[in-house]
C-alpha cells in the first residue's frame, strides 16, 4: 500500500483527491494538510511514501515545500499539481528534485499512475509540461533576486524585504534594480509581471 501525504488549501479541492485516491486498490491517504509550512512535519509523522502537492500553497509555496521535503525527509517522494502550463516552473521543479509533475485536470487514472511511478523512483512528468519545459528559456536571475523579487510581488516595502532576508536596504535597491535590466522591464511591476508570467517566481 502506498502511503500517501495531500496538500492542498482548496477544500472541495483537496476533498475530491481524497476521494480520487481512496477508490484505488493500492493507495491510502495518511495525511492532508492545507498549506506548505505544514507538510515536512506531516509527512514524518504519517511515514508518508510521495506526497501530492499543489504548487500554489498559502505560507511555504509547493515547490520549496518539495524542496524541504528532498533534503529533510528524502524516502519521500514528491509530486506537484499545477492549474497552469509554465514551462519555467516546470524547470525550477525539476531542479528541486521533484519525482513528478502533473497538470490538476489530468485524468484521475493518470494521477494514480504517477503516483505508483513516483513511489518506485521513477519520474512522471505530463508529456505537455515537459515539452514546454524543453524549450522554455532559463531564468536569468539568482536565487536572492528572486527571493526578492518574490516579497516584492507580495507588496512588501524594501525595508521589509531587508529585514526577512537579512539585507541592507541598498541591497534590497541593488538586487531589484538589477532585475529590471535582466528582464528588460519598465518597472518593478513590470518585472514581476514578467517574472511571474515565465515561471520564474
Amino acid at each position: 500500500m502506498i502511503r500517501v501525504l495531500v496538500a492542498e488549501d482548496m477544500h472541495m479541492v483537496r476533498g475530491a483527491l481524497v476521494a480520487l485516491l481512496d477508490l484505488e486498490v493500492d493507495i491510502t491517504v495518511v495525511a492532508q494538510v492545507t498549506g506548505g509550512d505544514e507538510i515536512l512535519g506531516a509527512a514524518t509523522e504519517s511515514s508518508a511514501e510521495v506526497a501530492v502537492i499543489d504548487i500554489d500553497l498559502p505560507g511555504t509555496d509547493g515547490l520549496t515545500a518539495a524542496g524541504h521535503l528532498h533534503e529533510y525527509l528524502p524516502a519521500c517522494r514528491t509530486l506537484i499539481l499545477t492549474s497552469i502550463d509554465r514551462p519555467a516552473t516546470v524547470k525550477r521543479a525539476l531542479s528541486q528534485r521533484v519525482s513528478g509533475f502533473l497538470l490538476k485536470d489530468a485524468p484521475a487514472g493518470e494521477l494514480a499512475e504517477a503516483i505508483r511511478r513516483v513511489a518506485i523512483g521513477q519520474r512522471a512528468i505530463s508529456p505537455e509540461l515537459a515539452l514546454g519545459a524543453w524549450d522554455a528559456e532559463d531564468c536569468p536571475l539568482t536565487d536572492r533576486e528572486r527571493d526578492v523579487l518574490r516579497m516584492y510581488s507580495t507588496g512588501a516595502e524594501v525595508e521589509e524585504i531587508g529585514t526577512e532576508l537579512y539585507l541592507a536596504v541598498g541591497t534590497v535597491r541593488n538586487h531589484l534594480t538589477s532585475v529590471r535590466t535582466k528582464l528588460n522591464a519598465r518597472s518593478r511591476v513590470d518585472a514581476v509581471r514578467i517574472a511571474e508570467s515565465s515561471g520564474w517566481i
